[in-house]
């Protein structure tokens, strides 16, 4: 089964878009469905993360301290702090 939708786009975006389709004899729904189809379990996780980041400022999850979980995992500190430096200077 399938459903129909409208989308408004602004027109830089539908531009691009329409060359993209035209450039490659593809509908523009082809490149639509397809980027949905890549990212939105992308914005699903973001949104997840959104929703447990305001249930711990509104205290109905408790935040525990990153050092108490890495004891808890078996995790070196130091070396995943190393790590986090060395990624980030990358």
């Amino acid at each position: 089964m399938s459903h129909t939708m409208t989308l408004r786009l602004p027109d830089e975006l539908s531009d691009r878009l329409n060359r993209l389709a035209e450039a490659t004899s593809r509908p523009k729904s082809f490149y639509v469905r397809s980027l949905l189809e890549e990212h939105l379990a992308e914005f699903e996780y973001v949104a997840g993360l959104d929703a447990q980041v305001e249930a711990i400022r509104r205290g109905a999850i408790e935040a525990r301290p990153i050092d108490e979980l890495v004891d808890e995992l078996g995790f070196d500190a130091d070396e995943l702090r190393a790590e986090a430096r060395v990624a980030a200077a990358e």
